[in-house]
């Protein structure tokens, strides 16, 4: 304690303090501060997923009711905009280029064969779009609140997914008006649809990351997509074509029918259209399903998650 002379006031000296010499890591170490939106490790971002699960089916619902709130016509345009689409093909592809020669069973399952086609493919491709802008459309409510980044690629894939659901009604009259008898097989649909939506959330989640820093990718996607659709034989047999009217070896055909759009197609229209046989399927297409499923759901995962601190920043 000391005293000055001029106004004799008492300055007390405090004493050292233990933090002294410390920098701010050590400090924040020693009381156990963490940097604000740092990526959690694997498992516990797995876990903060769960614990918002009702978020993320919330957030796909409203999205889904919101799509069309300010059409006349309002959800009916879910079932609708495929449908005018497979109408549209089905003029070009199966009137004008006869698209219907080599649809197993013959030109009287081509409109099952498209509509089928069309349905699934959409479900990829609607999830696939919504992944690019799922960050960068939403970066007020990333940089709002701290909830698992992960949420909103997920979400917009199961609103794919519930739309997918109002397709599936319309699919099933087009089945039945086309001579399709309901079949044990139709269970097949469950599991083909849980493995397209593993499958969708991963390419989601790894379009999310891109389309975060890369808005431009938005713009790109819609001719990347139409490029796959006709690589997938979403309007007419693909191995009959490349076969048959290309002339290209088997194998090649194969390895076209093997990628990830064709496999879930064709095991949907096995499951669903009585003519369709494994024969008119890419070798091994369960595995192929699978295989897919984990691949894009596991690398997409983790790929996105790696960026976790990293979104809505910059």
């Amino acid at each position: 304690m000391s005293e000055s002379a001029h106004d004799r006031a008492v300055v007390v000296n405090a004493p050292p303090s233990p933090d002294d010499g410390l920098t701010p890591a050590q400090l924040a170490a020693k009381y156990g501060l963490t940097v604000s939106g740092a990526r959690p490790s694997l498992p516990a971002y797995v876990r903060q997923l769960w614990a918002r699960r009702h978020f993320i089916a919330a957030f796909s619902r409203a999205k889904l009711q919101a799509q069309y709130s300010q059409a006349k016509l309002g959800q009916l345009w879910q079932v609708a905009t495929p449908l005018l689409n497979a109408l549209v093909y089905f003029f070009i592809f199966g009137v004008l280029l006869g698209a219907r020669d080599g649809v197993p069973g013959g030109e009287q399952n081509y409109i099952p064969f498209l509509v089928t086609g069309v349905f699934v493919f959409t479900f990829t491709q609607q999830s696939v779009l919504s992944g690019v802008r799922a960050i960068s459309g939403n970066v007020g409510l990333v940089r709002a609140l701290h909830f698992p980044r992960a949420s909103l690629p997920i979400s917009f894939a199961l609103q794919q997914l519930q739309q997918l659901m109002y397709s599936m009604i319309v699919l099933l009259v087009v089945l039945l008006a086309f001579g399709q008898v309901p079949a044990w097989s139709w269970l097949l649909v469950l599991p083909i649809l849980v493995l397209q939506f593993v499958f969708n959330t991963g390419v989601a989640m790894i379009m999310a990351r891109f389309g975060s820093h890369t808005p431009d990718l938005a713009q790109l996607m819609p001719f990347v997509l139409r490029t796959w659709m006709y690589a997938s034989g979403v309007m007419f047999p693909l191995q009959h074509m490349m076969t048959e009217r290309a002339s290209l070896p088997t194998w090649a055909a194969d390895l076209a029918a093997a990628n990830p759009a064709a496999v879930f197609m064709d095991l949907m229209r096995f499951a669903l259209i009585d003519d369709y046989t494994y024969a008119d399927l890419a070798p091994f297409p369960w595995l192929l399903a699978l295989g897919w499923a984990l691949f894009a759901g596991v690398l997409g995962f983790v790929y996105f998650w790696k960026a976790e601190e990293r979104y809505g920043r910059g």
